[in-house]
Order: C-alpha cells, then structure tokens, then sequence
C-alpha cells in the first residue's frame, strides 16, 4: 500500500531527558528533513547512504539554530514501516522537542496520528496483526515473563503455527475442489475418509492452543487476585506484606477499607493485580456500603480469589456466608493470625474448605508467605511449564477467532459423519481458514483496525 502523504510525530514520553526523538515517515521523509536539517560536513541528507547517522543541527526558515541534533537516515523498504524513515535524535525536554517538529511540519509533514506508524507497518505488510499487538503489550509488560511472551509472538511464533494449521486446511480444501470440478476421478470410497483424521488432530491442536489463552491474558494484564474477607482479618496487612511496603491503611478499626485497593505483585516474573476490598458485611454507612459492593463486584471479575479466615477466631457464620458467594470461583483459602494460635482444625478443613488450597500465614509476623507466592505461582504455570517459550494466545480477540474456528470445524466433522456432500464441507472448512486468518490480521474490518490502533500512543 502507497500511503501519499509524511507523518511525524514524537516516539519518546514527553518530560526532561538526555534524548528525545522524533520520527518521520513517508515518501517524502528524507526531502522534509532535508529542508530543516544542516550537517556539520556540509553534505545533503538525500546524498546519504541508507542506515547511516548524520551529525548537524536543525535550523528555522532564517537558518537560526533550533537544536544540536543527530539524524538517523533508513531507506525502504527495510524499515519499520517500509517507507523512507528518517529519526532526529534531540535534546530532550517538551521545548527543544516541540520547536524540531515544528519545523519539520513547516517543511511539509503532517502530525501522525495514534498509532499510525504502526498502523503502516501492518498495512504495508511488514508485520501481521499478531506482532501489532505484540509491539503494545511489549511497552505494556509488566514483568519479565510477560515481556518473553509478547517477544515470542513479536518474533512471529503465533503467526507461524496460524499459517501452519492454514496449511492444512488449504490442502483439504484444494482436494475437496479437485474432487468437485473432476468427479470423474473420484474413487470408490468416499474422499472423507482420507482428511476426516487430519481435521481431528488439528482440531486437537486448537483446543490445547486455546487452552493458552486464559493463562496467555493473565501473564500480559496480572493474575486479578481479589483478597476478601469480613472486616478486620487481615486483609489490608496481607497486601501490605505480599507488597513489602505500606500500600494499605491498617487499624484495628472494622470498615477502615471503604474502597478497592489495587497493587501489582511481581512473583518470580508472574503479574499478579491484587485487589484489596473492603470487608463484606450488612452496613447502614452510605460509604462502606458502597465499598462492599465494589468488593463483591471484584470478586466477580477476579481470576483469583484469596478468603482471609482469622484462624484464632475460627470459621464464623460470616464467613461461611462469604464462602457461598465464592463457590464458583478459584479460591485459595488463606488462614491468617497463626502466630496467635489456631483455632481450625482439619475436621473443619475437611468439612468447610475442601474445595480450594488451604494455607496458614501470619500477615503481621510475615510468616507463611513464601508458601502461598508459592501457590499463587502454581495456579497460573501448573500445566503451562512451556509458557515463557511456547506459543500463546495473549487477548480476547485472538481467543473468539479461534473459538469460531474451531467451531466451523466442528461442523465439519458433524458433516462428514452424517455423510452430507463435499460441497458442504467446503463451505465450513473455508470459514474455518478465514477465521484462523483473523487472528493474524486477515480480512479486517476497516473499523476493527482503526480501533486497534488508536490505543497506540503518538509516535509508534
């Protein structure tokens, strides 16, 4: 695609820095900079080599000197977005920064808009709508491992096992077509049966890849963990600990936690958001009645839900009310206050909290935490212990086009055993195709994309 006019646009966060840069992109990049831009050696930025840096200064229309500036020069295609790519390498700081692009928007650029140079790049070809959202949850990682994942789809590995299972089904297509256009060389058995054990095991192969996805979301956004409780058993200090800082208020005060508060937890490269809620109670406090709840609306929405029982109190009627409205959730089952003795049996274990993992700490003395890290850890990896390497789903869109590829493949086999014609078949297997190739970009509404991009910053 041909794109006719040039953006530009600062690529580096607005505030004081030792560099700022800006990014221009287009056919006519190198003439626009050309204009603005002196070198030291005297030479024309459109006699440079491609992938190459030019020292000078960018000057005004009078040819007063805005700023000492390095200039980076890169030719299509091998660029980013496969158009002439020029990047001037500033002081950094909103004045120096803002007078440069001035100048080159003076000299013929237009200000890009959100997301547009990525946008190019997708639209050019350069990359697949896979590695696009790759790009935004590599700036949005929060943690090592979420980094590895969205360089491993970056690097094209969710990209290549799409086309990969694409393949597949383009040679069951092209012989169910064949068999359609020349009947007369049909066999005497039924084509079906040669491809019906292909479609199974790619079938397989989809449902263990959308298997990822849950985990795949997690590992990018944080595991949502909501700590609830009633009031006063620990739950702010537990934050505060898992935490090592004063994230909290504590007091021995009931009701102090009036609102959800929200914390990112770093366990051994796993993003956990933990969700400190206010304690669940009947409160006629216009205030702490809304910020219960909030807490059951955490709940709802957590893939996680930590109970803090206080375990010198024992198993109160209170909370065996909370445990009702969590039965249909992961539940770890957190025993607080230890250090003051316990007063829950394992009867009371077995016949209360047999349904979720069970852990003993002490938010105030700081015992038992490694142990339910730990925990916290298992839930997410258990199962996936290829996940920093391997080929995940990372986000809701990608997840609903495989389902609905799966689906029509489904059908596809439903066809094949009721014996219904080829040409049937044809029709679900080419749906299937299509909606694998969504997940790479394939045949995107112009609304989707526009959408997508436009949660990009300015200058990417």
């Amino acid at each position: 695609m041909v794109f006719d006019d040039t953006i530009a646009a600062i690529s580096t966060p607005i505030g004081i820095g030792g560099i700022g840069i800006i990014r221009v992109s287009g056919n006519d990049a190198i003439s626009i900079v050309n204009k603005v831009f002196r070198a030291m050696n005297k030479k024309k930025l459109l006699d440079r080599p491609s992938h190459t840096i030019t020292y000078g200064y960018i000057v005004d229309q009078h040819d007063n000197i805005i700023d000492e500036v390095l200039v980076m020069l890169m030719k299509a295609p091998k660029t980013f977005t496969k158009e002439d790519v020029v990047e001037i390498n500033c002081h950094g700081g909103p004045v120096p920064l803002n007078a440069v692009l001035m100048e080159v928007i003076k000299a013929g650029a237009r200000i890009a808009d959100q997301g547009e140079f990525t946008k190019r790049a997708f639209l050019n070809g350069r990359i697949d709508l896979a590695q696009v959202e790759a790009i935004m949850d590599i700036i949005e990682s929060k943690t090592e491992l979420s980094l590895a994942q969205a360089v491993g789809q970056l690097e094209g590995k969710l990209s290549k096992q799409i086309k990969e299972y694409q393949g597949i089904l383009l040679k069951v297509i092209a012989r169910i077509e064949v068999s359609i256009d020349y009947p007369e060389y049909d066999q005497d058995e039924p084509i079906t049966e040669d491809f019906e054990q292909e479609i199974k095991e790619l079938l397989d192969k989809l449902h263990l890849l959308l298997q990822t996805a849950n985990t795949g979301k997690m590992i990018r956004e944080g595991v949502k963990t909501a700590i609830v409780g009633r009031p006063n058993v620990g739950k702010s200090s537990l934050l505060n600990s898992l935490l090592e800082e004063n994230k909290a208020i504590v007091t021995d005060i009931p009701g102090t936690t009036r609102d959800v508060v929200e914390a990112y937890l770093n366990i051994e490269g796993v993003p956990f958001l933990l969700l400190d809620t206010a304690g669940i109670r009947e409160t006629k406090d216009v205030v702490e009645k809304i910020g219960v709840e909030r807490s059951k609306t955490s709940i709802e929405e957590a893939d996680l839900v930590l109970i803090l029982i206080d375990s010198h109190e024992g198993i109160t009627d209170k909370d065996l009310e909370i445990l009702q409205q969590v039965k249909h959730k992961k539940v770890f089952f957190v025993l607080n206050k230890v250090d003051l003795g316990s007063h829950i049996t394992q009867e009371i274990i077995n016949k209360h909290l047999h349904d979720g993992e069970v852990v003993q700490v002490s938010a105030k003395e700081q015992k038992g935490l490694d142990s339910l890290k730990y925990a916290m850890k298992q839930f997410v990896v258990k199962g996936n212990t290829k996940i920093s390497g391997g080929v995940t789903l990372s986000n809701r869109r990608q997840k609903e086009s495989l389902i609905h590829a799966i689906t029509s493949l489904d059908k596809v086999i439903e066809a094949i055993e009721l014996g219904l014609p080829e040409d049937c078949l044809a029709i679900d297997l080419h749906d299937a195709y299509g909606h694998l190739g969504m997940i790479v970009g394939e045949a995107l509404k112009d609304e989707i994309i526009n959408e997508l991009f436009s949660r990009f910053c300015l200058g990417k």
